[in-house]
């Protein structure tokens, strides 16, 4: 039977038998069947009789997973060699490490780095990414590259191109050249953000720019925020504001923004942060990884999401190392640490799609599904649902995905692509690159207040 004008959307299949996380942030969980109609939520509770049914039993049905702040292109990254001298700090990193990589990328890297990233991730669980890409040397058209390799997998995305003055003038203009041309077009699963690297590459002209090309598009700017102290020294030594002055007096942090990190910000620059309502997401095993501290928003409430600053897609692993480090630092954090960060991740995401139900499993919310083969040896309810996803659930549990309703990973294996194909593409793409990289220096760009004499 057709369906008439505004009549709710008939069922299309239903997930039974499973044990439904209704929601994360609060926890609702209810044992039942998750109706789905195109790509919605119908309801949850008992399937009618005729619609497609998924056996669920013993497993876990969770909302898709969303990683706030993830840079795709280090993929293609492992085992990378590395002849140069280990760095000392983070600005070394920096020079020695990750501006030597994107500055050896190339469209067939950009891509491969994109589909390579998001099949990890869709395998793990995650079901949007929002990305921060650069590649000085292939920015034009370099967000179309990323947004078609993630739409071919299936997943959703946020993308943006960091700006940056660190390479010159000529690129930091083609960079917001390239955000501006993205925000004009239109795509099913993807959507835009005005990319940013940090305060300590960006001139003052450039800070403008972002933040008139995001006002123009009515969208935020995703930006490093003192993920070092070298970011604050810079900012202290060009104008004399910390960070979060300095982008609040130019218009960054917004409602609408995205701040990355937020490691080395002090009080003042908390509640400015927290006044204008924008969004910070903290990166756990990054800041551990690069030796940078831990952020102070790490025990804040609201608006604070987590990502993954490139370390992979998988958000289960992140949100329990999130946990124990938060815990590590104040042994009163709550086991509900996972939960909340990855619902203000959804929270993040759906705002820029316009879904205030993404991130949950009520009626009307976009299908983006998680399917985890998940017995537990005890019961599993709204109020234990913490304990369970800290020492219990794990990506590699993970069986089935939906995104906007269509089954894009079953039993492991995607739905969409040759995983063998794409492995054995990557492969050779990332030798391609890494040999390009043997020829690129380290970079010699340097903030402000750690120029040498």
């Amino acid at each position: 039977m057709p369906q008439t004008p505004g009549s709710p959307a008939l069922p299309t299949g239903a997930l039974c038998g499973g044990t439904v996380v209704v929601s994360l942030d609060p926890p609702e969980v209810v044992v039942g069947d998750l109706v789905l109609a195109g790509d919605r939520v119908a309801s949850v509770g008992s399937a009618p009789e005729g619609v497609p049914r998924q056996d669920c039993t013993n497993t876990l049905v969770v909302p898709g997973n969303v990683c706030a702040h993830h840079h795709l292109y280090s993929a293609l990254a492992r085992g990378m060699p590395f002849a140069l001298a280990p760095p000392a700090n983070f600005t070394q990193i920096l020079q020695r490490v990750w501006w030597r990589l994107d500055r050896a990328l190339d469209a067939e890297s950009v891509r491969a780095s994109a589909m390579r990233g998001g099949l990890d991730a869709l395998l793990s669980g995650t079901t949007t990414i929002v990305d921060h890409h650069a590649s000085p040397n292939a920015i034009d058209g370099s967000l179309d590259l990323i947004a078609d390799a993630l739409g071919e997998l299936g997943v959703r995305s946020v993308l943006c191109y960091e700006v940056t003055d660190r390479d010159g003038p000529e690129r930091a203009s083609a960079g917001l050249e390239e955000n501006r041309r993205f925000l004009r077009g239109t795509r099913p699963l993807a959507r835009g953000m005005m990319g940013a690297h940090a305060s300590f590459t960006l001139s003052d002209e450039t800070l403008a720019g972002c933040a008139e090309g995001a006002r123009e598009a009515g969208v935020g700017v995703h930006i490093h925020v003192a993920e070092d102290e070298a970011d604050q020294r810079d900012s202290l030594e060009r104008c004399g504001k910390r960070v979060a002055e300095r982008l609040g007096h130019a218009g960054i942090v917004t409602n609408r923004s995205l701040l990355a990190h937020c490691v080395h910000v002090d009080g003042t620059e908390m509640d400015l942060i927290s006044s204008a309502m924008a969004t910070v997401v903290c990166n756990p095993r990054s800041n551990m990884n690069n030796a940078v501290g831990h952020s102070p928003f790490n025990h804040v409430e609201s608006k604070v999401a987590v990502g993954t600053d490139g370390i992979g897609g998988d958000m289960v692993t992140e949100s329990q190392v999130g946990f124990f480090r938060a815990k590590e630092a104040d042994v009163l954090t709550a086991p509900s640490w996972p939960l909340v960060r990855l619902s203000e991740s959804a929270r993040l995401a759906g705002r820029i799609y316009g879904e205030p139900l993404l991130g949950t499993l009520r009626p009307g919310a976009p299908a983006d599904i998680g399917v985890y083969d998940y017995a537990p040896s005890a019961p599993i309810s709204a109020e234990n649902l913490a304990g369970h996803w800290v020492f219990g659930v794990s990506s590699r549990q993970v069986r089935d995905v939906y995104v906007a309703g269509e089954l894009v990973v079953q039993n492991r294996v995607s739905t969409r692509v040759d995983e063998a194909k794409v492995g054995s593409d990557c492969a050779r793409i990332a030798g391609s690159l890494w040999r390009r990289l043997e020829d690129v220096p380290a970079h010699d760009y340097e903030p402000k207040g750690d120029r040498r004499q």
